[in-house]
């Protein structure tokens, strides 16, 4: 006979610790589920395959302007151009030939330093290449020891899609033994520089790169040098060396330093014993360049600036930060000695005089934003805080799209806590504003641009060098780390992939 504090068979009964337990197990492991399912097929969903083109990253962004969702390739009824047709058609002997042999070595800095990096014919930084404006330039890389495949980007020079030398998007990255031949005319004077584009974080800061300087069609004047600023070992130098290069000058003589950034950050460049003149940025010449004094010129990654001295008795000194100089000194001096970083920089929005630009911006076909920003996820399979672009990390960023004419405005914001160098291959673009206020001097054109954390430019250019064109950061560790976008011409197509060997960063 049961009791009433006997339940029934089948009756529920007041829960038992060992029912209590399993509820809490079966709580527990389904809230871990609810954790690790999404998780688990966001790692999943970021994976990417072996190979890949670069045509399919991304997000098509057609900026207002025509076109379809479907914006790759060929279009209108038309095939696509490949980016190995856009190239120099000229046959016959070129104005310039250099032969450029990159190899994985230890080398020797003239201070006496040694490198565990690259060289380009036995040197970093490797030959300064000197052309003149319009002539047919050819390279010939040859791959004699870098294990990982080499290519030639040169930077800021806008040639033709099939030269830009970016693995994996307009070649194959050179293999060892293996080599490449670049042809291509430089359509506007300047300073410029060339660099590996193939696993570029790294074989950059190790010593692929050197000078490129593109003279006026009749010649450049007497009193032109260039100073490339790299740092090596934690070395800032010039020209490779770190104790100060020695220019020998004349009192009186005026000289254009060509300063070029080869780091991955800005570095400022300021004269002692002398005032200057800012003669051009990126390779585009300011019109009406004041003189200028107890101010720096900030020179981003990738960037360029030529300065113009008029050597005084006592000798200039051009410092490029961290100790570096290049030195300007008559016969029997030794030049000024070392002075600190003037408090100031040069705002380049107000410097010079304004000219036309040539197209109005106002009249824009697409408008682009590129709003830079972080966030955790997955890249690849791997879990960290990653660079986006438009909220969006890499691949998922978006792939603008022009044609070939179009005015072209793009809205630059840095809503992250670093400075980001951008920049845009095969353009230079102008700066329109920054944070609301507009341009008011010389048309500031520039293919590498700071954008400082909270800032906003609005920058244009005209659509004209038909391609697939990076568009990244040039702290080069932040375009590895997913800070790259593309400008893509409809109907221009590549054969190329990325990760069968190609790393273009």
């Amino acid at each position: 006979m049961l009791t009433s504090a006997e339940p029934t068979a089948g009756a529920a009964g007041p829960a038992t610790p060992v029912r209590r337990a399993r509820w809490r197990t079966a709580l527990a492991v389904l809230a871990t589920l609810a954790v690790l399912v999404p998780v688990g097929w966001l790692w999943w969903d970021s994976r990417m395959p072996a190979g890949y083109s670069a045509m399919d990253m991304g997000t098509v962004d057609l900026g207002g302007g025509p076109g379809t969702e479907d914006a790759h390739g060929g279009h209108a009824g038309h095939p696509a151009v490949g980016v190995p047709e856009l190239r120099d058609a000229t046959t016959g002997p070129a104005a310039v030939t250099v032969t450029l042999t990159a190899r994985r070595e230890v080398f020797r800095l003239p201070s006496g330093r040694t490198v565990d990096g690259y060289t380009l014919n036995g040197t970093s930084p490797g030959p300064e290449i000197r052309t003149r404006q319009g002539e047919l330039v050819e390279i010939r890389l040859r791959n004699e020891s870098v294990p990982d495949g080499v290519t030639l980007h040169w930077h800021g020079v806008d040639v033709p899609n099939g030269d830009d030398g970016v693995a994996g998007i307009t070649q194959d990255a050179v293999r060892p033994g293996g080599e490449f031949v670049y042809r291509f005319r430089a359509p506007d004077s300047g300073t410029y520089w060339y660099h590996s584009h193939q696993v570029s974080h790294v074989q950059v800061r190790q010593g692929l790169f050197g000078a490129l300087v593109v003279e006026p069609p009749a010649g450049a004047p007497e009193g032109d040098v260039t100073a490339v600023s790299h740092t090596f070992a934690g070395a800032r130098t010039v020209n490779g060396q770190e104790d100060g290069v020695i220019v020998p000058a004349a009192a009186g003589e005026r000289v254009r330093v060509r300063v070029i950034n080869s780091d991955e950050g800005a570095v400022p460049a300021w004269v002692t014993g002398a005032g200057f003149r800012l003669r051009a940025v990126d390779g585009a010449e300011v019109r009406g360049p004041a003189p200028v004094a107890g101010l720096a010129v900030s020179v981003p990654a990738g960037g360029r600036a030529d300065l113009e001295v008029e050597v005084p008795a006592g000798g200039a000194r051009i410092e490029v930060g961290g100790g570096a100089a290049l030195v300007l000194a008559p016969p029997g001096s030794a030049g000024p000695p070392p002075s600190p970083r003037p408090r100031d920089d040069l705002d380049l929005l107000t410097y010079g005089a304004p000219a036309p630009i040539g197209f109005d911006p106002d009249a824009a076909q697409r408008r682009f934003d590129y709003v830079i920003g972080r966030r955790p996820g997955f890249v690849d399979g791997v879990p960290g805080v990653w660079w986006t672009v438009n909220g969006r990390m890499w691949p998922d960023v978006p792939m603008y799209v022009v044609d070939e004419g179009d005015v072209v405005r793009m809205r630059v914001r840095n809503d992250s806590s670093e400075v980001h160098p951008m920049h845009l291959h095969g353009h230079h673009v102008v700066v329109l504003a920054r944070d609301g206020a507009p341009a008011t001097g010389s048309p500031w054109w520039t293919d590498s641009l700071d954008v400082a954390p909270g800032v906003e430019f609005d920058v244009a250019f005209v659509a004209d060098n038909p391609g697939l064109w990076a568009d990244h950061c040039h702290n080069l560790e932040h375009a590895k780390n997913g800070l790259i976008a593309h400008l893509m011409y409809r109907g221009v197509d590549t054969p190329f992939r990325i990760g069968t060997g190609n790393h273009p960063d």
